[in-house]
Order: C-alpha cells, then structure tokens, then sequence
C-alpha cells in the first residue's frame, strides 16, 4: 500500500506542468531510411526542456519540424516516467514513433497559375539521401497555351528545414496573344531561403536562355524587333513578411514583400529592377473582411537598347486591375501591347459571407461575395533625367480603375475563381476593357 501511494505521488510530481523535469531520453522508432542526425537535429530541443509543460511544448514542435519535413505518412509521441535501476525520480522517456512515407511516387492533377489552369504530370524521388531531400520531374500544360517541363531537387540546408536549397533545370513555351508574340525559355535556377530577423529571405541566381517570335503575319514592328534569342543571368533577392492566416482568402493579417533583381553578370540582357507589394487584412463585423492592396515595379535597362519586351512589366486583368484584359493596359502598337519599365496598382475589396449564411462551418465556407474598386497605371519613365518630379507626374497621369462585385470560390489554400461584374469607370481609347462579366482564376489577386 505504502509503494502504491509512493508511486502515485510520484507520477503526479512529474507529470504537474510546473514542476522541474528531466529528459533521461529520446528514442524515434520506425526509421528506415531516414538519416539518424536528421532526426536529432530536429528533437534536440526536448533536451533543454526543463518542466513539464516545456517538454510538452518542445515534443509539439519536434512532431511539428517531423511533419512539415512530409516524409513520414504518421508521427505520434509517448511520454512515459524513466525505467531502470539508473532512473531519475524526475526523469523522462520520450518517444516517436514514426511510420515513413513511399520513397517513391508518381502523380497526375491540375495546378492553377494566375489567370490560367494546367494539367501536371510528374514523379517524385523523397527522402533522396535520408535527410528530406526530393527530386521530381513535372511536365505541365496549360489552357493558354503553355508547356512546360522541370526538374528540381530541394535539400534542408544543415538538417534546418527553414533553410532550403532548391535546384531547377526547366523549359518554357507560352503564348500571349495581345502582345502577339511566343516565348520559349530553357534555364536552370539556384534558390536558398532562409529565416531573417523580420521575415523570410530568399537570395536566386538564375539563367535562362529565351526565344522570341511572331504570333500571326499581323504582329506590329516593335514586337517583330524584340524577336529573336538573348541570354539572361540575374541575381535576384526577395524579402517576405507574410502574417496572414491563409494566402488565398486572408481574413487577418499583412503581406511586406520587396524583390531586386540584377540581370547582366553574363549573357546580353542587362537591367535593374525593383518590386514591391504590401497587402493588409482585417475583420470587422458580421463575418466580413476589408483587404487593402497596393503593388508597384519599376526597372531601368543598363545599356542603351530598351527593356525587351518578355522582360517588361504588364499589367490588366482578373487577378489585378479588374475590367480590363489580361495585360491589356499600357503602350501598344497596332493593337499589340508593348508593356513598359513601370507601374502601380491597388485595390480595395469587402468580402462577406453569402447572403443569409447558408452551408456556415461547411461548404458555405469556401465562396465569398466581394465588392471592389482597383486602380493602376502602367507607363514608360526615364530614369536617367534629372527631373523627377515630372516622371512621378507621368504615373499619375492616365489612371486606369473601375469597381464591381463579384462571387469567389476557394479551392482549399491554393487557388481562387472568382466570377465577377465590372464596371471600368477610367480608360484610355487604346486599352482592352472589359465591361461586364468577367472570370478569374489565380493564386496571387490584388
């Protein structure tokens, strides 16, 4: 009776969440072909637990860094008092068991783009090496057009799964139809992401060899002037600060992202350019959200030829000046868009549930009606003249913006459709609008 009471007593002193504990050990069962210094990396934290309740939490997070790894099909953890004659009265056994995943796996699904959707083929290689590498292969074709095929290779940089080294090798092709001419491009890219102190970095080398040519016997001078074959390599860093609760359909939150590219270290196409995009959320009564979004690019060419064309900024369409085509905005020539070295656009939007909330908690849930006003321009500036007050004037002249409501639909946290009517209010006779119902599919939307 007295050891019975003994060891109750001793169970509810270790298991309280503000008692002093320690870790005597860690085991992880159920791996095959994962590297064990892997796994360690990701539990070492469980060690420096000193109560309770901060074993509970380290264990949470260690399943966490286990499960975003995606190798393992199941992790699930056992805490359990020491056992032994070497057993602290205070110590603890902890335990993962793990079920891995198949090394190999091949896959045919649809992938959505902005304002285009595409049919994917691929395979993949996990768990490469035994430290949560992947190698796939993907061929895509898209509704516009497009083909495409990749291969990459992903690695945790020094087992830290928010340090990634991604490799790509891929090529291209894509139609745009109101610039009248055809890309192929054929590349590879070098990509390191990392955790910084205010939000995510990412420094990317990449080069890519592009053709341009002709759409029809009609493409205007301009366009048949950029046609042809260029080099490009370019360093590019892109910082991002994403607090939103979802990318899709963000009910709370903001999005800081800023982007420098440096093409010309190599290769014939030299410029410099800059992007930036700042979106906020916020929830305010009966369910409804208010989004503010703006968004801004502006690039200079380093020689004296201009920006190639595949290189320029666009801008119209459902994903962000709404009412207007997709890159229908901006300098043409003989009804060929031209595109140009800088722009802005912002948007605001209300969305609300669907009227009397009807499939609340269910599929009710994944559609959204909004109300919209965008704004933007898009126009050509010279960088290199001293008078920039007059260059600002040149953004500010010729604003495009129209307003409208509009049905959305979820698909999960990827994409959107959205299925909308506009009502373009400013517009230059050159423009390609679109007055009326106009429909959307995409991941990024202003």
């Amino acid at each position: 009776m007295h050891h019975h009471q003994h060891h109750e007593k001793k169970a509810t002193h270790v298991f309280d969440g503000t008692n002093y504990v320690k870790v005597d050990k860690v085991r992880v069962e159920g791996l095959d072909k994962t590297k064990n210094d892997f796994v360690v990396h990701q539990c070492k934290d469980i060690f420096k637990a000193e109560t309770f309740r901060d074993v509970i939490v380290a264990c949470t997070e260690a399943k966490a860094k286990l499960d975003q790894a995606a190798i393992y099909k199941s992790v699930s953890i056992l805490v359990d008092t020491s056992k032994g004659p070497k057993a602290a009265k205070d110590g603890l056994d902890i335990t993962f068991t793990v079920k891995e995943g198949r090394r190999l796996s091949a896959s045919a699904h649809t992938a959505v783009g902005n304002n285009e959707g595409s049919l994917v083929l691929g395979g993949k290689v996990n768990n490469m090496f035994g430290r949560a590498e992947r190698l796939s292969v993907e061929y895509s074709r898209g509704s516009r057009q497009t083909t495409g095929y990749n291969v990459s290779f992903v690695k945790p940089v020094a087992n830290e799964l928010s340090r990634r080294l991604t490799v790509q090798g891929f090529k291209s092709s894509g139609e745009y139809l109101l610039s009248s001419f055809r890309e192929v491009g054929r590349g590879a890219f070098v990509d390191y992401t990392f955790p910084g102190p205010l939000g995510q970095q990412s420094l990317i080398w990449e080069g890519v060899w592009k053709e341009v040519s002709c759409l029809t016997r009609a493409t205007s001078f301009p366009v048949r002037e950029q046609c042809g074959h260029s080099l490009k390599s370019s360093f590019k860093h892109v910082f991002a600060r994403d607090t939103r609760d979802e990318p899709v359909c963000p009910s709370r939150g903001y999005l800081v992202k800023i982007s420098e590219e440096f093409a010309g270290l190599g290769g014939d196409v030299k410029f410099v350019k800059g992007e930036a995009e700042l979106q906020l959320n916020r929830r305010l009564f009966w369910d409804m959200v208010l989004s503010c979004g703006l968004q801004g690019g502006l690039m200079k060419a380093m020689d004296q030829d201009n920006v190639r064309i595949n290189d320029r900024f666009f801008l119209g369409g459902p994903t962000d000046v709404r009412g207007f085509n997709f890159r229908g905005i901006g300098p043409q020539d003989s009804g060929n868009f031209l595109g140009a070295e800088a722009f802005w656009a912002t948007g605001v939007h209300l969305y609300t549930p669907l009227p009397f909330n009807p499939g609340k908690g269910r599929w009710g849930d994944i559609f959204r009606m909004h109300a919209f006003a965008n704004a933007g321009n898009l126009c050509n500036v010279n960088l290199n003249s001293p008078d920039y007050p007059d260059q600002l004037r040149r953004m500010q002249e010729n604003i495009r913006w129209s307003y409208g409501a509009g049905i959305l639909l979820r698909i999960g946290r990827v994409a959107r459709f959205e299925l909308n009517y506009c009502i373009p209010k400013a517009a230059q006779g050159t423009d390609n609008i679109v007055s009326g119902v106009q429909f959307g599919v995409g991941v990024n939307f202003l």
